[in-house]
């Protein structure tokens, strides 16, 4: 493996990025809070890692949250495959395209319908079935701004809104990745059941780490089992049409530099697929990581 530092036109990553193969399909592997967990959610610099993953010709973002379940029939411990969010950040930087960087200049006005790639999502839903794990194929996440968890009050109303599950990474993770025009899918972790329940003992830091553990295993052997098959996997159309998406609707019309990059360097080649996974804990590639533990 090899770590490289790197600086984007947003700042620096949240930590290096470690640049590997996982069953001879080369990685980049970055820990979204840092590999000693020391970036609160409100302080990750989404952008700057979005950024140094497409310079690294990363064309895949899979990534893996803990969220908290507000549905009953989502039992701590089980895997959702996220198709929807709800966005209730308040301090969050939510676009590339903020035109404070001649980089990106314009208004990038990105289509939100399908937020989460349904190719790679089909993949890691498959992949959790083959395995016999408990994993729901699709679900709503609302990402709130943290670090603090919700109110009683807070959480009915998420669950009157049509969300499933909660948590404080997805937003604007999701929207900076298709921006990017890369593949992005979520792996959530149910670890509670949020406040919600009258007689449920209410979310904590202790509970939320102790049935973690439990779940990193888990994801860990979807994204394991998964990669390869992606990596093997015809992706020329898929990437194609982000691409165009993204291109299509800045304003004014131009060629910005995701556009203009040649195609044979970041998007086509089956054999460089890359693939970035939000590392949660010791238990997820140890080796590499030691010490990292994810949140909400």
């Amino acid at each position: 493996r090899t770590e490289k530092y790197v600086d984007t036109p947003y700042g620096k990553p949240s930590d290096a990025l470690i640049l590997g193969k996982i069953k001879n399909v080369d990685c980049v592997l970055l820990a979204r809070h840092g590999r000693h967990h020391t970036i609160m959610p409100s302080n990750v610099n989404y952008r700057a890692n979005i950024w140094a993953l497409k310079e690294e010709n990363c064309s895949h973002v899979l990534v893996t949250t803990a969220c908290g379940s507000l549905r009953e029939e989502i039992q701590p411990g089980d895997l959702v495959i996220i198709d929807q969010f709800i966005d209730r950040t308040t301090k969050r930087h939510c676009t590339l395209y903020d035109g404070q960087h001649s980089t990106l200049s314009g208004v990038c006005h990105i289509p939100m319908a399908e937020p989460f790639c349904t190719k790679t999502r089909e993949v890691l839903i498959e992949t959790a079935k083959k395995l016999g794990l408990q994993c729901h194929s699709k679900g709503t996440v609302i990402t709130i701004e943290g670090p603090r968890f919700s109110s009683r009050a807070e959480s009915c109303m998420f669950r009157s809104w049509g969300a499933d599950v909660i948590n404080m990474t997805t937003v604007p993770e999701v929207i900076l990745a298709k921006e990017a025009g890369m593949s992005y899918a979520s792996i959530a972790m149910a670890t509670d059941y949020d406040c919600w329940k009258e007689h449920e003992e209410a979310v904590s830091v202790d509970k939320v780490l102790k049935t973690l553990k439990g779940n990193a295993n888990k994801a860990t052997s979807i994204l394991l089992t998964a990669i390869p098959q992606i990596g093997s996997m015809e992706w020329t159309s898929t990437l194609q049409t982000l691409k165009v998406i993204h291109c299509e609707v800045l304003l004014p019309p131009q060629s910005p530099k995701y556009c203009s990059l040649k195609e044979e360097n970041v998007m086509h080649q089956r054999k460089s697929h890359s693939v970035l996974m939000s590392l949660l804990n010791t238990f997820f590639l140890k080796y590499l990581l030691p010490h990292v533990n994810d949140e909400y």
